[in-house]
């Protein structure tokens, strides 16, 4: 399976287990209240923000939210992406 994931251009499952199982080591306290992962593009982690101001913070927040990503494991993520998606 991994193999064929690599091929079609998917990140390591490994990076995927992080982002969306571990989520809550990545980002916890109110911001991981207010953002989920959507998905993983090639170098970039696609989060949703519930609302303008939270998905402000996050992007300042973002250096910190990709370290904790690469202390937890090898990750070929090297920047956040923030959209805003309303409940």
């Amino acid at each position: 399976m991994p193999r064929l994931l690599g091929r079609l251009g998917a990140p390591p499952i490994e990076v995927l287990e992080i982002v969306f199982t571990r989520w809550d080591e990545v980002v916890s306290g109110d911001l991981g209240a207010h953002l989920r992962p959507l998905r993983v593009d090639r170098s970039a982690l696609v989060v949703a923000a519930d609302h303008p101001a939270w998905a402000t913070r996050a992007r300042l927040e973002a250096a910190d939210i990709l370290a904790c990503i690469h202390a937890l494991g090898e990750s070929p993520i090297q920047r956040l992406e923030v959209v805003i998606e309303r409940p």
